[in-house]
């Protein structure tokens, strides 16, 4: 996947992420619910961008690790929603879905970078 394809790939999530906080109750669990998920779901591409935008690989990883962390609690809130039956489940399986893949490519992502840096590393004491 390019780095265009990731930018385009997590904005599209943000904004399905927002999509779904427009249509939740305004209850108090309804505002809960959508301020986590919408904190968490756009900073999904919000620090994908700012890892491209890294100085170094230890800087990159660090970002890395932070978008993975967001994609995980995004996943985490919208299993919330579907639990209480604010939403049905099956609505919100293509979102959760997103949310796991985009956790799964920032923990290989993050993985590859780790063992480049380790390796860059070893060759720089040699």
């Amino acid at each position: 996947m390019t780095e265009g394809e990731l930018k385009q790939r997590t904005m599209a999530f943000g904004l399905r992420v927002l999509r779904l906080v427009d249509t939740l109750p305004e209850t108090g669990s309804g505002r809960v619910l959508a301020q986590q998920l919408g904190r968490s779901g756009t900073s999904v591409g919000a620090n994908s961008r700012a890892a491209g935008r890294s100085r170094s690989a230890a800087e990159m990883i660090s970002k890395l690790s932070v978008v993975e962390e967001e994609a995980d609690e995004s996943g985490f809130w919208i299993e919330l929603i579907g639990a209480p039956g604010l939403r049905a489940a099956d609505q919100l399986k293509p979102l959760r879905q997103e949310a796991s893949e985009l956790t799964a490519i920032m923990v290989a992502s993050r993985k590859t970078l780790l063992a480049g840096d380790r390796k860059s590393r070893i060759q720089s004491r040699k």
